[in-house]
């Protein structure tokens, strides 16, 4: 079955440049292809599709998340490209923004230009 196919991520923007700009020169995604569906990046061997759509209403929840070696170099490389990392109430973030999961995982959560939460986090 699907145990050993590859999975495809996709996420909805509203503005196809403003996508293009923050997931290639931003995250520094490699951009694959772009056709007139969807841009089509390369992450670690996954397959992102940034579709342009009509309407979009973001989840408030974590879309796309990436496991990083070091997690507050990653969060200083995107800092010093206009990311911010978000806060959110109730959880107990350190002065960076990381949170600890109950099992040790570092966890960091930023916005794209559409208002999808993504996350960094390190094992």
């Amino acid at each position: 079955m699907l145990e050993n196919a590859k999975i495809v991520a996709f996420i909805g923007t509203l503005n196809r440049e403003r996508a293009l700009t923050f997931y290639r020169d931003t995250l520094g995604l490699k951009l694959v292809d772009d056709g007139p569906f969807a841009l089509v990046f390369d992450s670690g061997g996954t397959m992102l599709r940034v579709t342009p759509v009509h309407e979009l209403t973001p989840e408030k929840f974590t879309v796309l998340g990436w496991h990083v070696g070091d997690i507050m170099e990653e969060m200083r490389q995107l800092n010093a490209r206009g990311v911010i990392f978000e806060r959110f109430p109730g959880l107990d973030q350190d002065q960076q923004g990381i949170w600890t999961a109950p099992n040790g995982a570092s966890i960091a959560w930023f916005k794209d230009p559409d208002g999808h939460v993504l996350s960094l986090s390190q094992d």
